[in-house]
């Protein structure tokens, strides 16, 4: 428990005492959870009722309770009728668990027989009684000692959750036997002289226990004795109102006479009784550095290691070993940490920069000799060896409370001599490096700040005022930073020193990427000099992976697609990446996958063009594109047999991976999905640019999934742009074809329409059968929703021969169900329903589910118009599982909405309402303002015949809206149904 909130440590959860014994003995603890163990294993004590009767009996230290007395214990006066009958269940069952000579029956009641060590409560009376003696001996250290033993027994609340009114008698007791002894604990520390740092835990129990006038008088001691004289009286005017105003009475009269001692400057109460001579007093370093001003935020892992270093007075030394990258603020919270816990080591507190990101580590002999004078060991005295200096540091510590504060260390083998090892002192690590080899070790990692906290510690340096007029510029300079404290703090430092500067000026300086690092320094603070000490220490294959993996573009990068960046085996990427991750340069981010931090990128993209040749750089990045486009390229095989596309695609280097199945093939696909888009932006140049357009194209589903919609379209215009700087028609007949498929699935037609027209033009051009045909197909639709239906029975015609002329079955399947649609919209319904089922029946033949969806969407629409509604509804409903399971969120939205119209159609406008709301909330974000206007205007024919037209107007104006702004024909009837309503 920490020092200022009641005793100074904590026993682990569900410890047993610790008493000698054989190691199946039973041992029991009341002073928290009530719990038994044989050996050590934790036995299942049953029901609370259960424990209940458990804490009665141990409570009786085997003396026999008589059934009365349980039932008293448990309910009272007021017992249930078949309360005794219930106390004998409970007995028998812990008497399974327990054993018949433990439990056991005598006179009508009942007893547990055990030794007076194996029950944490006679414990903690035995101790209590030999620190009486030892007090009255005058061996002050010696019972201040057995005190703490004592109250390290205590787990939190005695008796926790054991219902009655014994248990919640008993449990008051205890706490009142705890705070007792808190006191003398208290009173013990005054004593020998600790009471600058009793002041602390004082002043949180006095708050917790305001009428607790011994806490009140010892809390007036220690301020006075630290030289707080007035605080001290004030204390005891405090004591003397809030005594009035809650009792009605004044302090006792031996607080009044403190208060008189302390107005006389009583010389006699300044000094501790029995405080040692200076000259015989034992060294107690203080040698932290000095805590910042404006430390920020980090109160999880404050209050984190603040309760580890708590529990220092255990059974084992209190170790905790802070990791992160350089930068990311290790030393500053660790010396916050260690000064918070200072009242925790009152023996004094040692520090050392052990150097261990830098070239030349701090020998740990050396470090051990600068401890051992520290702690009052003369220089004759110190050994020569390590080993030596090693022993003779634990010694120098045992029966001490001091920490330790060893910050930055190289690895786990340099720390290993300098920790205490013995309980009640405790060693604080911080290291770029994971100590997972440091047995015992509680290991955390600390990552950059969050946004809140950042612009926070950025505004408390450069100052609220100049922060609150530019909160925009502030939090992009803190982004840009990376959220990395060092960064913040030396950005908000330049722009502090700087009165002309605005916060602007200094985010314009950081936008650049080329010069962030540069911008980065301040005085002797700089960024990539923190970064350049991890890196040196690198080996040259871990440097090289350091420096190439920077280069990829996207969020963080797989174990594979890394492995084939570097040219390397999985396995022994692994190793490297892991070396990587265990020195804090790169994170981990999930089992497999990696990740920088946005400054780490920065560095080590200017390490690979200050240490690598360009042409190494521009390969590992082509291997890269070529596992990608292959992998991807197989996903398309498998969610699309017999599509010719792959057949057209560049060729590849790389065979790229292997999936078992459409679904894991697919989860494949989405998790890559930005770092494969990242590759296409970043490779769209001329000795890469047809196999970023090709990897496009292989990727189509994450342009029609509607979730990674707008990525998509961003790296089709980025490849279009370089396929015309390039003046290469085939790769722009391409690139254009893609941005022509996002303008028509984000229901911008007109653009669509006239990027497939060039798309068309450009495959003329090239002679690219791929590119022409999908054109055709696409220009089909799109007259459709354009209400050309001449034009898109052409263009359909020409998609169908030249699917059939490359043998494209899918794309001819594709085209026919395009065509259906058409003759849908000319009234043709016959054909319509044909030529969609002769699509399905290509698509079922090579089992081509997904877009088998989209022909049975197409039929389920003709069997709509038709009149067969159930028919209609199968249709779309298979195909609304599919497209959910494909993961098409934009199809599945759509399915939605023609699941309403078919309930419309047959009657049933409440379940028509159901689907149109369910689309409107799948078609959030995506599938353009038009299709949204069209789910408009059937949820508010679907409201109208509910009843609920005012609803109906309201969804029909909004559709009026939008087709009013997009010029489109369906305004018309949307103001039909309006004047309609107005009228009824």
């Amino acid at each position: 428990m920490d020092r200022d909130s009641g005793p100074r440590v904590r026993v682990p959860e569900q410890r047993a005492p610790e008493k000698p014994g054989t190691a199946d003995a039973l041992r029991f603890t009341v002073l928290g959870p009530v719990r038994a163990w044989r050996g050590a294993e934790l036995l299942s004590s049953g029901s609370p009722q259960q424990r209940a009767l458990l804490t009665a009996l141990l409570l009786r230290e085997g003396r026999t309770a008589t059934a009365g007395e349980l039932i008293d214990a448990f309910w009272g006066a007021d017992p249930p009728s078949q309360a005794l009958a219930t106390i004998r269940t409970y007995a028998s069952r812990l008497r399974k668990i327990l054993g018949q000579d433990t439990l056991v029956s005598e006179s009508g009641g009942y007893a547990i027989r055990i030794g007076r060590g194996a029950l944490d409560l006679t414990l903690a009376q035995d101790l209590a009684a030999e620190a009486e003696k030892a007090r009255a001996s005058g061996d002050r250290c010696q019972a201040r000692t057995l005190v703490n033993k004592v109250l390290e027994l205590w787990d939190g609340e005695a008796l926790a959750s054991v219902p009655g009114p014994y248990a919640e008698n008993q449990r008051a007791r205890l706490e009142e036997w705890r705070l007792t002894l808190t006191e003398t604990r208290l009173d013990l520390d005054l004593e020998v002289g600790s009471h600058a740092e009793a002041v602390s835990e004082l002043t949180a129990l006095t708050a917790a226990h305001p009428l607790r006038e011994r806490l009140r008088e010892l809390l007036m001691v220690a301020l006075y004795r630290s030289g707080r004289q007035a605080e001290a009286l004030a204390v005891y005017a405090d004591t003397r109102r809030l005594l009035a105003e809650e009792l009605g009475v004044d302090p006792r009269p031996e607080l009044a006479r403190l208060q008189q001692r302390i107005l006389r400057a009583d010389d006699e109460l300044a000094r501790p009784d029995g405080a040692p001579a200076p000259a015989a007093a034992p060294l107690r370093p203080a040698q932290l550095p000095a805590t910042v001003p404006d430390f920020t935020g980090r109160s999880a892992f404050v209050a984190e290691l603040g309760n580890r270093l708590s529990t220092a007075g255990s059974s084992v030394m209190a170790v905790s070993a802070v990791a992160g990258i350089g930068g990311v603020g290790k030393t500053t919270l660790a010396v916050h940490v260690a000064h918070q816990a200072r009242p925790h080591f009152p023996d004094g507190q040692l520090y050392v920069d052990l150097q261990g990101a830098g070239s030349r580590a701090a020998e740990p002999e050396t470090v051990l000799g600068s401890f051992l004078r520290a702690l009052g060991t003369t220089d004759s005295a110190i050994p020569d060896t390590l080993d030596e200096r090693a022993a003779l540091y634990r010694s120098t510590l045992d029966g001490r409370r001091v920490l330790v504060l060893l910050d930055n260390a190289h690895d786990a083998a340099q720390i290993r001599p300098l920790l205490p090892g013995t309980p009640g002192c405790a060693a604080l690590v911080t290291s770029r490096v994971r100590m997972v080899d440091l047995a015992g070790a509680h290991l955390v990692d600390l990552d950059v700040m969050s946004p809140e906290e950042a612009l926070q510690l950025f505004t408390r340096i450069v100052g609220q005022e100049r922060v609150s007029s530019e909160r925009e510029a502030a939090l992009d300079v803190v982004a840009a930073c990376g959220f990395l404290p060092l960064a913040i703090r030396i950005a908000a430092s330049r722009l502090a020193a700087r009165r002309t500067w605005t916060v602007s000026v200094l985010a314009a300086k950081l936008a650049d990427e080329r010069r962030r690092l540069d911008e980065l320094q301040a005085g002797d603070l700089a960024v990539k000099a923190t970064f350049e000490l991890g890196y040196g220490q690198l080996e040259p294959a871990q440097a090289r992976a350091f420096r190439l993996l920077g280069l990829a573009d996207g969020p963080d990068i797989s174990l594979a697609a890394a492995a084939a960046l570097l040219d390397r085996e999985p396995h022994a990427t692994e190793d490297l990446l892991e070396a990587l991750v265990d020195t804090s340069l790169v994170e981990s981010a999930a089992p497999g996958r990696y990740r920088y931090h946005d400054l780490v990128r920065l560095y080590a993209r200017a390490c690979a063009e200050r240490d690598e040749q360009r042409q190494e750089r521009e390969l590992a990045l082509s291997r890269l594109l070529d596992f990608y486009l292959a992998t991807a390229a197989g996903v398309y095989a498998l969610e699309r047999p017999g599509d010719r596309l792959v057949d057209h695609l560049e060729p590849t280097e790389h065979a790229g991976l292997a999936f078992g199945d459409r679904h894991t093939a697919l989860d494949w696909l989405y998790t890559e999905a930005t770092n494969l888009l990242a590759c296409v932006r970043q490779v769209a140049r001329p000795a890469t640019l047809r196999r970023a357009v090709d990897l496009l194209y292989a990727a189509l589903d994450l342009g029609e999934s509607g979730a990674n919609a707008k990525q998509y379209e961003a790296a089709a215009v980025t490849v279009r742009e370089a396929a015309r700087e390039c003046d290469d028609p085939r790769a722009e007949s391409r690139a254009v074809m893609s941005l022509a498929n996002a303008h028509q699935l984000a229901g911008r037609f007109d653009h669509a329409d006239r990027e497939a027209d060039e798309a068309m033009r450009l495959a003329e051009a090239a002679g690219d059968l791929l590119a022409g045909s999908w054109a055709a197909n696409a220009r089909g639709i799109i007259a459709l929703y354009h209400n050309r239906h001449q034009d898109g029975e052409a263009f359909l015609s020409q998609a169908i021969e030249a699917f059939r002329s490359d043998g494209n079955r899918p794309g001819e399947a594709s085209a026919l169900c395009n065509l259906s649609r058409i003759h849908l919209a000319t009234g043709r319904t016959g054909s319509a329903i044909t030529l969609a089922r002769s699509g399905i029946e290509i698509y079922d033949v090579l089992g081509h589910a997904l877009r088998g969806a989209n022909g049975r969407y197409a039929l389920g629409m003709a069997l709509t118009q038709s009149g067969e509604f159930s028919a209609a509804t199968a249709k779309l409903t298979e195909a609304l599982e599919i497209f959910r399971d494909s993961r098409q969120r934009l199809w599945e939205g759509m399915s939605l909405f023609r699941l309403a119209e078919v309930e419309i159609a047959s009657g049933r406008p409440a379940q028509a309402a159901q689907y149109a709301e369910s689309a409107l909330s799948v078609l959030r974000g995506i599938g353009g303002e038009w299709r949204r206007g069209n789910v408009l205007t059937v949820l508010g024919r679907a409201l109208s015949g509910i009843g609920q037209t005012g609803r109906a107007q309201v969804c029909w104006h909004e559709a009026l809206a939008i087709y009013d702004e997009l010029g489109s024909p369906e305004a018309a009837d949307v103001r039909s149904l309006l004047r309609t309503a107005t009228r009824s």
